[in-house]
């Protein structure tokens, strides 16, 4: 589900500065209040780029966060296992290192 919402808001980024850009382009050819229209709205496009990606950034901080709570409550409710599993891919991990 946050990597759905990550993708959506990365998408909706995009295309807010592209349409940003497209409008500065378009701003450049005109003068007098056209012109001055067209800025602004190209500024409130990447204002409200620069918003989503903010929240998508505090959306992923704050789910980086819940899971490492729920493992640091795995490992504590489950040492043994926490150390068997740790050390079983570990062990993987020296497999495959050593066939290279």
């Amino acid at each position: 589900m946050l990597e759905q919402n990550i993708s959506t808001v990365n998408n909706d980024v995009k295309t807010l500065v592209k349409d940003a850009q497209a409008l500065f382009t378009a701003a450049t050819a005109l003068t007098g209040e056209k012109a001055e229209e067209l800025r602004g709205r190209g500024m409130r496009a990447l204002d409200t780029a620069l918003a989503k990606a903010q929240e998508a950034q505090i959306s992923a901080v704050a789910a980086t966060k819940e899971a490492a709570k729920q493992a640091d409550e795995y490992v504590k409710e489950n040492p043994w296992r926490s150390i068997a599993l740790a050390a079983g891919v570990g062990l993987l991990i020296g497999v495959i290192i050593g066939r290279k």
